[in-house]
């Protein structure tokens, strides 16, 4: 018996130091890259490429470096954006160059519906790196996301029922809560069921439905309804709609001629009495 604990516990011993000179040696790693690139950037040679060596010649990169080139064309977001959301995955445990370059990539793969193999090429830096970044912002993304994406508070709704009197000219939108719309993400045709996704604008795609505030921010959103779907159907199965989320009473949400307008009170469940949710259609103005 005694024999077998001892044996355990060299095990456990030899894992703990493995796992930290793995450690180790990933944070040598990520210190050494800003290092790398800041080298490889005042080099005009290109160095052979491995995990902490980025070739100084690719487009994408010199764009990054260079003050007020425009990164829209390669990333379909403005720097500012680019920035912002940098600013928002940063962590204490990042340094240099580090998380703006795993952004770029993520940022074009995103922009181009490419490849892992593409995005290698156009960063000259191994495949296997690319899948890895696209997962790890991935992840950092959708854990933010709730912080980003967020209703109104009270108080800030009377600046959305402000900013929409002043888009329409009218105070009859003082209430008004938001805006709701759809927008089709396309696809490549699925193996199964390719007609459920097949839309009326004639390709394959998932359904996005976003309620924005005056400002055109995004408040709420939610994906993955076939491109078949009618518009109503989505908000009809959607959280915020079947959990009487957004807005609150007395206040509404425009849509245009593809949603109802309606009235939803809650549930015999519950111990509210005002309505929850008020969807108005207000064809004469347009504020979507």
């Amino acid at each position: 018996m005694l024999i077998v604990i001892v044996t355990v516990f060299i095990r456990v011993l030899t894992l703990i130091e493995s796992t930290s000179l793995r450690r180790n040696r990933s944070a040598a790693r990520r210190s050494r890259l800003p290092r790398q690139l800041l080298k490889c950037l005042s080099n005009n040679t290109v160095s052979p490429t491995t995990y902490c060596h980025l070739n100084a010649a690719v487009p994408i990169l010199r764009l990054y470096f260079e003050d007020g080139s425009d990164l829209r064309p390669n990333l379909r977001l403005s720097r500012q954006s680019i920035m912002s959301l940098i600013a928002a995955l940063r962590s204490d445990s990042d340094h240099g160059w580090e998380k703006d370059i795993e952004v770029l990539v993520f940022l074009y793969w995103l922009a181009h519906a490419a490849s892992y193999h593409v995005v290698s090429l156009a960063f000259d830096i191994p495949k296997s790196t690319v899948h890895d970044i696209v997962h790890r912002i991935s992840r950092a993304v959708i854990f933010i996301l709730r912080r980003v994406i967020a209703f109104p508070t009270p108080d800030d709704l009377e600046e959305v029922g402000a900013g929409f009197v002043q888009l329409a000219g009218s105070p009859a939108f003082r209430m008004v809560a938001g805006a709701i719309d759809g927008c089709h993400i396309r696809i490549k045709s699925p193996a199964s069921e390719a007609l459920c996704y097949f839309n009326r604008k004639l390709f394959h795609s998932v359904q996005l439905q976003a309620i924005t505030d005056h400002k055109g921010k995004f408040v709420d959103i939610f994906v993955g309804y076939p491109g078949s779907v009618h518009d109503a159907r989505v908000l009809k199965n959607s959280p915020v709609y079947t959990g009487r989320l957004y807005p609150p009473a007395g206040n509404h949400i425009l849509g245009d001629g593809g949603y109802p307008c309606l009235s939803v009170r809650p549930s015999a469940s519950s111990h509210h009495t005002e309505s929850c949710t008020v969807l108005l259609q207000l064809q004469a103005c347009s504020c979507t």
